[in-house]
């Protein structure tokens, strides 16, 4: 499971390092995606075929559209882990996201997977989240 939140940069030439409790269950390759709610998805190899496999069965069944299924097989990039921990996050990755080479980046565990968010969208989000947790009358 991926827990937590960190605060990185992103390098001037698009890499990442991702956080050293993260590394293990990722290297030495991981997946990159387009992530819902405009994030980027950091899966395992594992992950992935599974998300995938889930992805296509839907689509068989008329659950998802196929154009779906292009779009995230079409911006999904294998990476390998460098020895400093990174990832390079390509430009169509970070266009997605809305975040740019050099900028602060929020690194999150979501339990099955590990999101790249800009750190605004992520604040959002969160409250969003919170708030529902706490319910209606809090």
């Amino acid at each position: 499971m991926f827990v937590g939140v960190h605060e990185r940069q992103l390098d001037p030439k698009g890499r990442l390092a991702l956080p050293a409790a993260f590394r293990p269950r990722l290297e030495p390759r991981c997946y990159l995606a387009f992530g819902r709610d405009k994030c980027i998805d950091v899966l395992t190899a594992e992950a992935f075929e599974q998300v995938a496999e889930e992805m296509l069965q839907k689509v068989r069944s008329g659950e998802m559209d196929r154009n779906e299924q292009r779009a995230l097989a079409a911006n999904t990039i294998e990476v390998t882990i460098d020895a400093q921990g990174r990832v390079n996050l390509d430009e169509k990755l970070r266009e997605y996201a809305g975040v740019q080479l050099g900028s602060r980046v929020i690194v999150a565990g979501s339990f099955d997977r590990v999101e790249i968010w800009e750190p605004d969208r992520h604040d959002r989000n969160i409250s969003s989240g919170t708030e529902q947790i706490a319910g209606a009358g809090a």
